[in-house]
Parts: structure tokens; C-alpha cells; sequence
């Protein structure tokens, strides 16, 4: 795979050499050769491809294959692609020898969160590699011969005369394998203590963060870069920081991954979100000539206000020409493009986000007409509708119009058992109050001993997911209610692909597809909010949004469509950056109380949540901190001082 991907015309991409990328302009701020593409899952098949080609070489000369292979989530969509290959196009792993990178230390096959167990769930189980052939460092191995163990596991490499191909994924941290800043070039496979941003990351798969272990066996830096040949995945926003730091930083032992500018034959695939932070993509007009759309105008306003700390109309023309911004300067310099940009950026705010009945919309982000819209909030998870756009939504029912709420998903998975024993015990006592003499509380029994075993299994069981489903409706219909919202305006649609009872979830399906477009056809909707905050850690957000969109496309010919407009809205994990924004709805102070009233509303998801990301943050606290700031930069532009503002980018479909 020596070639890089590049857009052309914004839809079709054109595959160049690895000699030819390294002569771009655009790139000349990387040191590692890129490919990037739109999403990961274009991304995990070129992948494949390549080592299903690798694979296949050595079979046809009777050699091994010796491949290092990773764990985690961005290596999921590979192994299925290769699985794939196996069943239908005969893809044979008889010859593959396979390294895995690392293993977390005290864990073994037994336990569903090794990493052993990974690799048998996703690919060893599914193909026809030997099991002689398969190595994973062992997680088992007593203390005092760990050092002994490792130095065989690096022999045992290179007996088969290293790696032929090292799949890698990178963490926040900068970790390839588990190696953790400090980590040496040389270093080479050992026992290593995680850091506590890696355990915060991968605690998803376990019960709690005390349960994630805090030790791991993994291959060193300098044996990753013995590998001939090695790829780097990287996808989502939340790797943007980390991507520049080891495509364009220096190598540094505080980021492990920076070492592999030093490999002849690397390549790093990323989708689009993981790249935006690269000097190309970020600002595009440090690096050389470019085309000037309207997008990239503002966004190198927005950038030249910030940097200079000031206003947008106190922009001067030396500003510009001093920071390779001169081609935008027409004849009347500075001064026609600051009053172009402000008028732009005012005209985004507007405290009707329905659209203002009986006013001039020329100017405003949404039609004045119908008055009274009919408008669905489509919500990943029962509580994001409050927590990203809880302002707007209010400000919606206040004036008048018919709001429905939908709830994709049942959100049960990030419900704690602690929690859903509490509220069966309520039930229990209830019931036995209501039934007197005649309770018989046997189900509950059941309930309590599923709950009490639910950590230990790798699926939740289904009365276990039932009774936290019911937790988070209850909570999600009781912020409605204290909205305004009718009953009857509140839908669960439960999508299939979610209630997989673990973290894993099903690949989107047309019933789920189905489900978001029966709604809209009985809604019949003026607008449509769905979440666009696609840095969720568990890829949630992306698929429900995947739905709507999947949705829209089959029913935009009918008629009533024609009038329906899409927002996207942020602020659970991810805000919209300023130049992004098309309609900033001002909240104020007022509102944003009774925002965290809503809030709070689900109480199953304060105080220590199951799934609390890498902010330590409630999501109150990071909501309000969020829409202040946004408020905060539209002030420091020159614009009107708000409380907060809420931000949405329109999507058209049609």
C-alpha cells in the first residue's frame, strides 16, 4: 500500500504514490506517508486487501506469513473483511503465523476482556489458521519469570525471521502496542504499567475502571519497527490531537507512536475526523496555494480573529498578508472582507430556531413559514436531545411548536447493576405492598441472581437489559414532561443493532432503517434535529445518524420531504467548530438552568456514569462549560455577549 488517497471535485479520490506524496506541497509538514479516507470502513478493506495479497503471495511460495496483529476497536472492521475473504473468496490462513502485540497481565482466554478472547471472538475462531500458529502474549505468566517469558516471545519473532506485516492502532497517549510514554526506540517486548489515560479509555469493556488491570505484557518499540512492513489505523476526532503530534511532531519518547517516522516502509490510514488536525487540513493556507471556497474563508477568519486576538472587523490588511492570507484581500482589502465574514456570522444567530412567524427570513438560518412546525428531536442515547440541545428544544416548545422526541436506542448498557438493583428492590416492595398476602416475588429472585452474576457475563441478560431500559424511559419521559412535551409526542424506537446486551453492537440493518422511517412518514416533519456528534466513544452516534440518513434518502421524493430540513447538532463528547455553525440558538441564563434541571432528570447517568469518556466531567458540566465557550467566541468575533449559544449545521438531502 504505497500510495496516499487525496480528494478531487469533493466526491471521487485518486490514489497516488508514496514518491508522489512525499512531492505535495500539502504534505510537506508530514513525516509519515498518510492515506486517508471518508470513513474507516473504506479504510479497513484497503487494509485487508493488502494483507489478504500478502498472504496469499507467501502461500503460493509455500513460505509463512508472519503477521503482528492489534486489538482494540480499530482493528474490528479488518478482521471482518478478512473473515469475509476467507468464506467467500477462499482466503486460506494454513500459512499465517500470527504475533499479537500485547495482552493485558493477570488475564487469560478465560477471561472476556483479554485480549486473547479478542482475537478468537473476531478473527482466530472464523478462519482455518493452525492454532500452533497463533501467539498472544500471555497475561499468566508468574512475576519473577516475566522477563524470561518476554525474551522468548521476542526469540520466537525472530525465529520465523521477524514480522512481515505489524497492524498497529494508536491510543490518546501516543502508545502503539502498550507501549506508554517513556517508552525507548530499542525498547523490546516487557511487562509494562498502563497509563491512567488508557485505562480511562479502555474501561468501557469492564465493569469499572478498578476492574481494568493496570499492568500489561506487550512487544517493545524497537520490535514493532524491525516488522518489514507496518500500518497504523487511526479514526474519529477524539485521534486528531494525537495523529499530528506523531505525523508532523518530533520523535520523541513521549509519544511512543512518533518513533515510527523512523521505519522506511510505514503507512498511517485515518479517516477524515482523525486527519482534521494535520497542518493540510487545519490550515491549509500555512502550506501553499489553495482554492478558496466559502467554507475555507471563514474558517481562515475565524483562525486569523483568534490568533490576533481580535475582533473580526478589527482585522487589518498586514494580518492577513503576514499569515498567508493575502490572496483573499480583493480591492478594497481587510475592510470588505471583515464586514463580508461578520455579516455571516451575525446572521447565523437567531433566537427562533423554528423559524420567526411573520418576519423577513432573508437573513435568518430558518423559513418563517409554517409558523407552527411539526419537528421530531431524534436522540442517539435517552438523554443526548437534553444534554446537546436541551436550550433549543425548549425554546421550540415555548413557541408553539409540535415537538416529538425519539429515542433511538434504549441506552441500557450504560445503566450501572448497582443502579437497576436499587430500582428492581423498589419494585419488588411495591409489588409486595400492592399484592399483599398473595405476592409471590419468585421473579424478582430470578431478576436479583442475574443481576448479582451480570459483570461475570459477557452478555447481559435480557431481564437484566429490560429493567435498566425501563430506568432510562422512565427518566427520559419525566425531562419530556418537564418540558411540556405529551406523552404521546415521546417514541422509543429501540433500534435492533444496540441490543446486542454488551459494548459491541450489531452492524446497522434495514429494520432499523425502517423503524426511523416510519416515523418520519406519520410525523410528516418541517424539520429534523439528529445528533452529528460523532466523537462517542462507542460509535453509537455515527450508526443512529447512518439510520436517519439512510432514511431520508429512501423518502426524499416524497412530497411532504420537500419542505423538511435536517440540523445536526453536538455537545455531548464534541462541540461544532465557529465557522462550522449555520444556526447558533443564545440560551440564557434562565434556560440553561432549567437545561440542567432536564438533566438531571436522568439520574442513572450522574455521578460516576458507566461510560464517562475521557472527561471527568458530568455531562451537565461539560454541556454548559461547552455552549459558554461557543458563547464566548462568538463575543471574542466582535458579536452580541450571550449566556451561551447551542450550535447546529443544517444537512441537506435532497
Amino acid at each position: 500500500m504505497s500510495v496516499t488517497m487525496v480528494k478531487e471535485s469533493g466526491a471521487t479520490t485518486k490514489r497516488i504514490s508514496r514518491k508522489e506524496w512525499a512531492a505535495m506541497e500539502s504534505t510537506k509538514f508530514e513525516k509519515i506517508h498518510t492515506e486517508i479516507f471518508e470513513g474507516s470502513l473504506a479504510a479497513s478493506k484497503i487494509i485487508a486487501q493488502e494483507i489478504a495479497a500478502l498472504i496469499r503471495y507467501k502461500s503460493e511460495r509455500n513460505e509463512k506469513c508472519i503477521l503482528g496483529l492489534a486489538t482494540g476497536s480499530s482493528p474490528i472492521q479488518v478482521y471482518a473483511e478478512l473473515v469475509r475473504m476467507h468464506k467467500k473468496e477462499g482466503l486460506s490462513f494454513q500459512h499465517v503465523v500470527s504475533f499479537n502485540l500485547d495482552e493485558y497481565y493477570g488475564l487469560d482466554k478465560t477471561d472476556n476482556q483479554s485480549y486473547i478472547h479478542f482475537m478468537h471472538h473476531h478473527l482466530f475462531n472464523h478462519v482455518d489458521i493452525l492454532p500452533e500458529n497463533i501467539n498472544v502474549p500471555s497475561g499468566k505468566i508468574a512475576f519473577e519469570h516475566i522477563a524470561e517469558y518476554c525474551t522468548q516471545y521476542e526469540e520466537k519473532i525472530e525465529s520465523y525471521g521477524g514480522l512481515d506485516f505489524q497492524l498497529l492502532g494508536i491510543g490518546r497517549t501516543g502508545h502503539i502496542g502498550f507501549n506508554e510514554p517513556g517508552s525507548k526506540i530499542n525498547s523490546t517486548t516487557r511487562m509494562i504499567t498502563l497509563d491512567y489515560l488508557t485505562r480511562q479509555d479502555n474501561a468501557f469493556a469492564f465493569s469499572s475502571m478498578s476492574d481494568v488491570p493496570r499492568k500489561a505484557v506487550t512487544m517493545g518499540v524497537g520490535t514493532i519497527l524491525k516488522a518489514k512492513r507496518i500500518v497504523i489505523m487511526a479514526y474519529g476526532m477524539k485521534k486528531a490531537e494525537i495523529v499530528k503530534k506523531t505525523v508532523e511532531g518530533e520523535m520523541l519518547t513521549d509519544v511512543p507512536a512518533s518513533f515510527l517516522q523512523d521505519h522506511e516502509d510505514v503507512t498511517f490510514v485515518m479517516d477524515e475526523s482523525a486527519a482534521k488536525d494535520l497542518t493540510r487540513f487545519d490550515t491549509p493556507w500555512i502550506v501553499g496555494d489553495l482554492e478558496w471556497t466559502r467554507e475555507l474563508k471563514r474558517k481562515a477568519v475565524v483562525w486569523l480573529s483568534q490568533k490576533m486576538k481580535k475582533p473580526i472587523l478589527k482585522l487589518t490588511d498586514r494580518d492577513y498578508n503576514d499569515n498567508g492570507m493575502s490572496e483573499l484581500l480583493g480591492e478594497n482589502g481587510a475592510y470588505e472582507v471583515n464586514i463580508k465574514m461578520f455579516n455571516h456570522f451575525q446572521h447565523t444567530i437567531t433566537g427562533w430556531p423554528g423559524g420567526k412567524p411573520n418576519a423577513d427570513d432573508t437573513n435568518r438560518p430558518e423559513r418563517a413559514t409554517p409558523g407552527k412546525k411539526r419537528i421530531i428531536i431524534f436522540s442517539p442515547h435517552p438523554d443526548d436531545d437534553v444534554i446537546s440541545m436541551g436550550g433549543t428544544f425548549l425554546r421550540l416548545v415555548d413557541q408553539g411548536h409540535e415537538v416529538h422526541v425519539a429515542y433511538q436506542t434504549s441506552g441500557n448498557i450504560a445503566v450501572a447493576d448497582h443502579e437497576a438493583f436499587r430500582f428492581a428492590e423498589f419494585a419488588k416492595e411495591i409489588y409486595n405492598y400492592a399484592a399483599g398476602e398473595k405476592a409471590d416475588s419468585k421473579v424478582f429472585d430470578k431478576l436479583f441472581k442475574e443481576l448479582r452474576n451480570s459483570s461475570k457475563s459477557e452478555t447481559s441478560p435480557v431481564d437484566v437489559r429490560k429493567i435498566k431500559a425501563l430506568i432510562r424511559r422512565g427518566e427520559a419521559i419525566s425531562a419530556c414532561r418537564y418540558y411540556g412535551i405529551q406523552d404521546e409526542q415521546v417514541h422509543y424506537l429501540d433500534m435492533p443493532f444496540y441490543e446486542t446486551g454488551k459494548v459491541e453492537k450489531k452492524p446497522l440493518g434495514k429494520e432499523d432503517v425502517n423503524i426511523i422511517k416510519q416515523l418520519i412518514e406519520k410525523v410528516k416533519p418541517h424539520q429534523i434535529y439528529a445528533a452529528g456528534d460523532l466523537a462517542d466513544p462507542h460509535g453509537t452516534h455515527e450508526v443512529c445518524l447512518r439510520a436517519i440518513f439512510a432514511a431520508l434518502d429512501i423518502l426524499k421524493k416524497q412530497k411532504y420531504m420537500k419542505d423538511c430540513w435536517v440540523w445536526l447538532y453536538r455537545g455531548a463528547w464534541h462541540e461544532y467548530p465557529i465557522d462550522e455553525i449555520e444556526m447558533a440558538v443564545p440560551i440564557s441564563p434562565e434556560e440553561l438552568m432549567k437545561k440542567r434541571m432536564a438533566i438531571f432528570r436522568h439520574q442513572s447517568q450522574k455521578d460516576g456514569v458507566v461510560f464517562q469518556g475521557e472527561d471527568s466531567r458530568e455531562f451537565w458540566q461539560r454541556s454548559e462549560d461547552r455552549n459558554r465557550q461557543t458563547a464566548q467566541m462568538y463575543d471574542q468575533l466582535g458579536l452580541s455577549e450571550y449566556e451561551a449559544i447551542e450550535g447546529f449545521r443544517r444537512y441537506h438531502f435532497l
